[in-house]
């Protein structure tokens, strides 16, 4: 009887980055201030990323999900927030794709020559996931 070797595919592990106190700052001062639950710290980051946003903008995507149809390397124009109601547990915008409105997570994208304060608001949403936080 021969012995087989049970193939298990490499899963991608994405490091957590170093803690930033500034942007630690910026999150627990500014974003979430006074949220006592994951719906306030949702809103908190869906009225801070509406706020900052300056849309229409440019956006690569960087990371291909399950749940959208971009692959890595798409370049699209994010034209807004997704609404409230679908920002509950994760925040969206709002693409034209294929000729209709499309939303996908702003955590897949990667803005293309973007304001600095829309540059700020993406990098703090990728840190606020990379860092593992939920609510």
């Amino acid at each position: 009887m021969s012995k087989r070797k049970t193939l298990i595919p490499k899963r991608t592990v994405q490091s957590r980055p170093a803690k930033s106190k500034a942007r630690e700052d910026r999150i627990h001062m500014e974003i979430i201030v006074d949220a006592y639950g994951p719906e306030e710290q949702a809103m908190g980051w869906y009225y801070y990323l509406e706020e900052k946003l300056a849309f229409p903008f440019r956006a690569k995507c960087i990371t291909e999900r399950r749940i959208s149809p971009l692959r890595e390397g798409d370049k699209v124009e994010v034209t807004e927030m997704a609404p409230e109601s679908d920002c509950q547990h994760e925040m969206f915008v709002l693409l034209q794709w294929e000729g209709r409105t499309l939303g996908v997570p702003l955590s897949q994208l990667k803005g293309i020559g973007v304001e600095p304060e829309t540059k700020q608001a993406i990098e703090d949403w990728h840190y606020w996931v990379q860092q593992g936080y939920e609510f």
